[in-house]
């Protein structure tokens, strides 16, 4: 048996036993809705179940101590999911019924929906918890331009995955001390200032579990608005710890295959694999990709990253398919690039 194996049954053990536990105790199931998305033929409905105890302390006065901080962040990692558990879902007059997979999540894609485009709210109810919203996007038929962001250390400054750094910002510190990249708002408001009908969509490494305190920061530093995919840590089939590489090219080429008639503009930083991962999208399809943007992070912050002071991975100046390509230590920079070398006419 692999060590993976072994980690892998561990945490489906100490899961199980923790249901039990927190049965026992009066938890209840309870569902976190996500942002989910789609086109006039279907949707995606993203959630997750989660046992709850009702009586839980509220810790997040910004009065309270490190260690109650501390709480806060943290608790967002230590959770109990419920898995298979039948859950429905009700998007418009549609009510589809599921069940949450082995990480008590649900993932459903529902077709013929009938909302109009836009953002919605659907319902999401699991036996035994009480009806949950969540929002999706339905992404317009007319749209041509779409954007794809990363989050860490593109948006937010994170100096992930150095582990002692990514804990505090992580578990410790709350959303309003975590620092923006300078201009990225300003930025993005360029890009998309032609194409009010481009959807964006936030795609990172980063754990579901971090999903309301990201949308808050979202929200706070006036970022656009848009579904993000995040992904689930730990154990994999086939490894002890998922693929971030992995998550992206496949949620990348979920999008290129759900809007078809899209073009992407696709930003990212050159602290871990954008520019690769960039760089073989525009590669496998050039005529889909609008621009890429790379923030560039300084020697510094590259060592916080992963060690070294230059980056992993680049992209060539065009992309290698005539693709343009800016460059920029923030957003400021990005945009003054940008202005001299459009994506899209």
């Amino acid at each position: 048996m692999a060590f993976a194996d072994i980690v892998r049954s561990i945490e489906n053990r100490s899961n199980t036993a923790a249901l039990k536990w927190s049965t026992k105790k009066g938890w209840q199931p309870e569902v976190t809705g996500f942002s989910g998305y789609g086109s006039g033929r279907r949707v995606r409905v993203l959630a997750r179940v989660l046992m709850s105890n009702p009586e839980k302390l509220l810790i997040d006065a910004p009065s309270h101590s490190i260690t109650q901080r501390a709480q806060r962040g943290w608790r967002q990692f230590f959770t109990i999911q419920v898995p298979n558990l039948p859950v429905t879902v009700t998007v418009g007059e549609k009510t589809i019924a599921s069940v949450t997979n082995h990480n008590g999540y649900v993932d459903l894609l529902v077709e013929d929906h009938g909302l109009k485009p836009g953002w919605h709210t659907v319902s999401i109810q699991a036996e035994g918890s009480k009806p949950t919203d969540a929002r999706v996007l339905i992404v317009d038929d007319s749209a041509r331009i779409g954007l794809i962001s990363d989050i860490d250390d593109t948006i937010m400054v994170t100096w992930l995955p150095r582990a002692l750094l990514a804990a505090w910002n992580s578990w410790v510190l709350h959303t309003n001390t975590r620092k923006p990249v300078p201009g990225m708002n300003r930025f993005y408001e360029a890009l998309l200032k032609d194409h009010p009908e481009a959807p964006v969509f936030y795609l990172s490494t980063g754990a579901w579990n971090t999903f309301e305190t990201l949308q808050s920061f979202i929200n706070k530093h006036k970022l656009p608005d848009g579904p993000m995919l995040l992904t689930d840590w730990g154990p994999t089939p086939t490894g002890l710890f998922r693929s971030g590489q992995e998550h992206k090219k496949v949620q990348l080429r979920n999008l290129f295959i759900e809007y078809p008639d899209m073009k992407w503009i696709l930003v990212g930083d050159d602290g871990q694999h954008d520019p690769l991962i960039f760089s073989e999208a525009v590669e496998e399809h050039p005529n889909r990709i609008a621009g890429v943007a790379i923030r560039q992070l300084s020697p510094s912050e590259h060592v916080l990253s992963h060690g070294t002071t230059a980056s992993l991975s680049t992209i060539t100046t065009n992309g290698g398919q005539g693709v343009p390509v800016v460059h920029g230590k923030d957003g400021y920079e990005l945009l003054k690039r940008y202005e001299t070398n459009p994506f899209v006419s």
